[in-house]
This record gives structure tokens, C-alpha cells and sequence, in this order.
């Protein structure tokens, strides 16, 4: 165990061993004997215990012995004495299988049935507690069972938090004690309102409290979890928040008819083209959140002729929760020549119903407006896209410059945000403590090369940085946090994966930080010879991401190109509900599955997965990882029935789940494993609004 080479038994162990096998078989058939013929007598029960002695971890044990408790309660209702016995004897029995093994669940178990029976004194729990700690100071069962003997008492949580203390400060590497601190805090902080104590009172002391164990021993990472935990406590919002919608807070959205093909400029960030009648109105908020609906959501506009409007969740389970919701509005319905600007309002947290996922209410009302503007063109319609190919070569996309005419239409950055009614602004105390905490691990590192306190240098970075940025002012550390991250790639190899994913987050915030730094990524796309009704491609090629993230910034997007990454999964992807052209090529897609997101992407029309690694592994681990048919919350509407295909489904399922909901008209395989001639007439029949695939035009 834990590294240590096994030692050759002696023959004296080995006959000692099987003399103990051998006694434990025999008890373990008298006991299924008694267990199967509902034997409960003295000599019975107390065959079950010498099983116990032996082996703690037998849980049928303990269950029959639950059963023959109630059973012999059953015979003794009117006498207290035995009744007190019984469960006294089984306190007992669960202490001498602690002394066998103190970590065993279920003899903690089984004394918490015990206890809740309410008849058993529990005070000598707390000495037998202090015996077992002094064992073991960091035995999770026996802090786990302090709490609820705790709960039993009625002891007072300010009365625990001093024996944490002690504990913590008897040894600093007592992950359990700093776990069991963190659980009494929160307790006593949803208090607050009635009396107790506050974040701001609080949280200051404990990180004074937790300095002394990281200063002391920065390599012990107990303590910096519990800092971690302090973090989260001082920068986060309970409540839900609604962060971004599309369309943007201020904008007026141009709306381009099927036959548009006006040569007038529109910002990139505010204009859409639909063939179906109806645009997307998008509403993101900070967590998953259950209840938006038209009751809960009012939406009032004077061109659609449906006042019940239905909100779907965007949601890769199937669940009713999610953090992106959508709804179809109608175009308006003027005459072709007009042109007219329609204003939208939208307003939520005004009535009761949008929950989050851990039970807070949506309590901050905040409403945003834009305006609606349909542009039709009395000139001939073009061509449907898909006729003309998308091609992703370099040399067909044309980088903004500060001065063009198009970027000076681009809306502010500050309009995909909203603004809420409420003030939800870091408090002074919020950033002072933040600012405080960056000081003392500044000073640290100038002391040690400690790669755990840079991990936390740069959380702490971030979190200022946002709530400098929630107070108005613009603050950036992006370059230090990215230096951070790639120094600890090199100081800790054997976690370059999580720093890659947290250096690729930080890398998309600062692309979508400023209005300057997205300009920069946003090209125009130059082939005249398609018809794209808004082609400019946001570029975040070439990167070295891992990871996307910052999409609250990013809903506005139509074009992508996401290729020469190190992208293994596009997970969140799904909240980008506008796109149509996406290049995914290059990266290190490794399964179908891995493509998940796209299930939820209904605009998707061109999509390129080229030369990524989907087909190259014999064993698709990512099926254990991702959702699949196969699981329980996602493809039960999966009929096998249903299709002509059903022979090549056996080798093809993966593929099938993904690509079966998609309507996309250009579809590049090239370069993957899976990418022959039989899968790609595999692909053919999976996807008959195909026109393009691998370059080559459908017939």
C-alpha cells in the first residue's frame, strides 16, 4: 500500500490466516442461516456480533441486526429497561468494531440508527469522539459523526468552531477540521439575518486564521483549500443574475429578409438573417436556473402575434435547468418596401419563479431594450447558403482595422452585459480583502517558488479583477495570470492539463475584455462569390486553447473558427445559439461524442471537424465521460427503427447520435481516421440536406 514492496509471507502467517478464513466462512453460513429464516434469538444476534468483530465492513450484518432490534422492540413496547438494553447492546457492538477498524462505514452507521432512536444518552458520545480523534485527528467518519451528535445536543456551532480551532492549531495538515470549520461557517453566515455573524466581520479574521498554516508549512495544502473555500465565500452572489442576452441591452438589431442583398453596412454584432420568420432572443445568466417562462419573463413588442411565448432550455441532459434560455420571435410583418424601427422590452425578477439550481430565487429585477429594424432588397435573391462552398483558407478573411467603417458601427462590448436594477457591486470590504490576500501571496512568492501559492495568486487576480470590473472600473492583470499559468505548466507537469484549461479561460476573457482587443479577432469573410448574410468570422485560431469559455460575450456570433487548437471537447459551446459556420479542424476531437454540443446548435450549417483524432482510438473512453445513447438522461428518444441505416450503426452509433438533428449543408471529414469511403456514405444518409462534403459537391 501507498509504494511500500509487499513482503513475502512466512508459513506460520499463512496458517494463522487460514484458520481465521476458515472460522469467518463458518460464521458467515450460520448467519445467512439466520438472516434467510428471520432467526432472531439471543444466540443468533450474538453470532452476528462475533461477525462484526471479524469484519466490520459486512453491511448484511448490520442490516440484520437493524431487523432483529425492531423485532425484539416489537416484544418488549412496555419495558423501558429492556427496551434502553437493547440499544445500549448495540452501541456495544458498534464500538468493538471500531476498535477493529475506526473508518468503517458501517459501524458509523449504525450507531447514527442507533442514536436516532432517541432512547440512548449521548454524552458519552463526545468522549468516545475525543478517543477516536486522538487515533486519528483526521478521521472524516468521526468528524462526520461529531456534527450530527452535535446536532443531537443541541451544542452550540460557536462551541464546535473553538474545538476546530484547537484541533487546526494542534495541526495545521487536519484536512477534516478545516473541512468541518468551513461547514460550521456556513451555517452560522445564513444566520446573518437573524443576528449572527456577517461575511464582513468574519471572513477577514479567518484569513488572518489561515495565514498561520500556509506561512508556516506552504507545502501542506490543507489549509489552502480552506482558502480557496475563503475566496468563494468573499466574491461570490448567491443569488441567480442575468449577465447577457441576445440581442444586446441598447442594440437595434437589423433584421435581413430572405432576399436581402443590400450593400449598406450593419454592425456585425446586431444584425441576423432568417429563412424561417422568427429570430432567437437569448438570455444567459450566471448559473443554471430552472422556472423562465411567460410568466416569469414579460416580453412586450408589437409585431408578434403570439403572447405565450415558449422557453426552451439549452441543456445537454434534457434537463429544466440550465444558464442559457431561448425563445423564437416572429419577424415583423410590414410591407416589403418599409422600413420601421419596433422597440422590445424585456423584464424578469418582477414576479417570483426563476430558481437556480441550489434553491436561490431570482430577486433583482433588471429589464433591457432593443430595437428591431427587418431590411428587405428589391434585388434578385441570391443563393441559399450552401450552394456556394465556405472555404476557412487563410487568405479569405480580412482583419478589421481601427478605422474601418464597419468596426465604428461595432456596439459597444458593455452592451452584451446587463444592468441590473439592483446594486450588486463588490463592497468595499469584497475588494479590500481580495487586495489584501494578492499583497500577502505577492510577498510570499518573493520568499519561495511556490507553485500552490501561485495558483492561488492568480485566482485571487481574477477575482479582483472582476469585481473592479462590477464596480465600473476596468482593472487587468490578464498578462501576470497568463505568465502564472504558464510557469506553473513548467513547474508541475503532472497537472498541465487543468493549467491549460484555466491559462485557455483567462486567454478568452481577455479577447473578449475590450471591444480593441475582439476587433482584433474579428475578420470579414472575402469570397464575394458566397452568399453569407453576415460574414464576419470571430478567429480564435491558432491559440493553443484547450478550453472555450466566456460565452455570455460570444452569443452574438455566426461565424467561428476554432481550428490549430488543442481543443479534446467543446463543452459549452451549446449557448452559442446564432452560429452557422463553425471550423473545429485541427484540434484533438477525439469521438463524436466529444461533439455533443452541437445537438443544440439549430443554425448549424457548415461544420468542420477536419483532421482531428475522431476514429484513431480503439476504445472511445469519452463515452464514460460525455453523454451517450447509452445513458439514461439523453437519447431515449433514440429509435433504431427509425432509419434505413440501421446496419451501419453498430460501428457508427456515436456519429449517428450526434449528426442525425443537424441540417447542415457543407460537412468536412478529412484527415480523421474514421473519414473512408464507407463512413462518408454513412454520412450521406444521416445528413440528405448535405451539398458539400470533404470539397466535393453533392449530386
Amino acid at each position: 500500500m501507498h509504494g511500500r514492496p509487499r513482503k513475502p509471507s512466512k508459513p506460520e502467517h499463512e496458517a494463522v490466516s487460514a484458520a481465521k478464513a476458515e472460522k469467518l466462512r463458518a460464521l458467515q453460513s450460520q448467519f445467512l442461516h439466520n438472516h434467510h429464516n428471520n432467526i432472531y434469538t439471543k444466540e443468533a444476534v450474538d453470532l452476528s456480533a462475533k461477525l462484526l468483530e471479524i469484519n466490520p465492513e459486512s453491511y448484511t450484518a448490520w442490516n440484520y441486526r437493524k431487523l432483529a432490534v425492531e423485532h425484539n422492540l416489537s416484544q418488549c413496547e412496555t419495558d423501558p429497561d429492556s427496551f434502553k438494553s437493547l440499544l445500549d447492546e448495540e452501541l456495544s457492538v458498534v464500538e468493538s468494531a471500531l476498535r477493529q477498524n475506526f473508518k468503517s462505514y458501517g459501524a458509523w452507521h449504525h450507531r447514527k440508527w442507533v442514536l436516532s432512536k432517541g432512547h440512548s444518552s449521548v454524552d458519552h458520545e463526545l468522549r468516545l469522539l475525543d478517543k477516536f480523534q486522538k487515533a486519528d485527528s483526521r478521521n472524516f467518519h468521526a468528524w462526520n459523526y461529531r456534527r450530527f451528535v452535535a446536532a443531537l445536543m443541541n451544542r452550540p456551532e460557536e462551541d464546535e468552531l473553538k474545538y476546530t480551532e484547537d484541533m487546526i492549531n494542534n495541526n495545521f495538515s487536519n484536512y477534516s477540521a478545516w473541512h468541518n470549520r468551513s461547514v460550521l461557517l456556513s451555517n452560522l453566515l445564513k444566520k446573518k439575518n437573524e443576528g449572527s455573524l456577517s461575511k464582513e466581520k468574519v471572513l477577514p479574521e479567518e484569513y488572518e486564521f489561515v495565514h498561520q498554516a500556509l506561512f508556516t508549512d506552504p507545502d501542506d495544502q490543507s489549509g489552502w483549500f480552506y482558502h480557496l473555500w475563503l475566496l468563494d465565500q468573499t466574491v461570490k452572489v448567491d443569488s441567480p443574475l442575468l449577465v447577457s442576452s441576445w440581442p444586446a441591452n441598447g442594440s437595434a438589431l437589423v433584421l435581413l429578409g430572405d432576399r436581402h442583398l443590400d450593400g449598406s453596412a450593419s454592425s456585425f454584432l446586431t444584425s441576423f438573417h432568417s429563412g424561417s420568420g422568427t429570430f432567437p432572443l437569448i438570455l444567459y445568466f450566471n448559473q443554471a436556473v430552472h422556472g423562465v417562462n411567460s410568466s416569469t419573463v414579460t416580453v412586450d413588442y408589437g409585431f408578434n402575434t403570439s403572447k405565450d411565448l415558449i422557453w426552451e432550455p439549452i441543456s445537454r441532459n434534457n434537463s429544466q435547468t440550465a444558464q442559457v434560455w431561448v425563445t423564437q420571435l416572429n419577424y415583423p410583418n410590414i410591407e416589403l418596401h418599409a422600413l420601421k424601427e419596433y422597440q422590445v422590452e424585456v423584464s424578469l425578477g418582477h414576479a417570483q419563479g426563476i430558481v437556480s439550481s441550489s434553491g436561490f430565487h431570482y430577486s433583482h429585477p433588471s429589464c433591457f431594450t432593443f430595437k428591431v429594424c427587418p431590411k428587405v432588397a428589391e434585388t434578385d435573391p441570391t443563393e441559399e447558403l450552401g450552394e456556394q462552398r465556405i472555404s476557412w483558407r487563410d487568405d479569405l478573411f480580412c482583419i478589421y482595422k481601427a478605422d474601418d467603417q464597419e468596426s465604428s458601427l461595432v456596439g459597444s462590448l458593455d452592451q452584451l452585459s446587463i444592468n441590473n436594477d439592483n446594486d450588486l457591486s463588490a463592497s468595499e470590504w469584497q475588494v479590500a480583502a481580495v487586495a489584501s490576500e494578492i499583497d500577502h501571496f505577492r510577498e510570499l512568492l518573493s520568499l519561495i517558488n511556490c507553485k500552490i501559492g501561485k495558483l492561488t495568486l492568480a485566482r485571487l487576480l481574477m477575482a479582483h479583477d472582476a469585481m473592479k470590473h462590477s464596480s465600473g472600473k476596468k482593472v487587468s492583470h490578464f498578462e501576470e495570470v497568463l505568465e502564472l499559468y504558464s510557469d506553473l505548466m513548467k513547474l508541475d507537469p503532472s497537472h498541465i492539463l487543468y493549467y491549460k484549461e484555466e491559462h485557455s479561460l483567462v486567454l478568452m476573457q481577455q479577447v473578449t475584455s475590450s471591444q480593441e482587443s475582439l476587433l482584433r479577432h474579428c475578420c470579414r469573410y472575402g469570397d464575394l462569390t458566397c452568399s453569407i448574410s453576415n460574414p464576419i468570422c470571430l478567429r480564435l485560431n491558432n491559440l493553443s486553447l484547450s478550453r472555450i469559455g466566456s460565452f455570455e460575450k460570444l452569443l452574438w456570433v455566426q461565424m467561428l473558427d476554432l481550428s490549430h487548437n488543442d481543443l479534446s471537447s467543446i463543452e459549452g459551446l451549446e449557448a452559442m445559439q446564432l452560429l452557422s459556420c463553425l471550423n473545429l479542424s485541427s484540434n484533438k476531437l477525439g469521438s463524436f461524442t466529444a461533439l455533443e454540443p452541437l445537438r443544440l446548435l439549430k443554425s448549424l450549417k457548415v461544420l468542420s471537424i477536419s483532421y482531428n483524432e475522431i476514429g484513431a482510438h480503439s476504445i472511445d473512453t469519452t463515452r464514460y465521460l460525455f453523454s451517450s445513447p447509452l445513458s439514461h438522461s439523453v437519447g431515449s428518444e433514440w429509435n433504431l427503427g427509425e432509419t434505413a441505416i440501421n446496419d451501419d450503426l453498430k460501428n457508427y452509433w456515436e456519429a449517428y447520435f450526434i449528426l442525425k438533428g443537424l441540417n447542415l449543408t457543407q460537412l468536412d471529414l478529412v484527415g480523421n481516421s474514421i473519414a473512408g469511403e464507407k463512413f462518408k456514405l454513412f454520412v450521406i444518409k444521416v445528413l440528405p440536406a448535405l451539398k458539400w462534403l470533404d470539397g466535393e459537391k453533392m449530386h
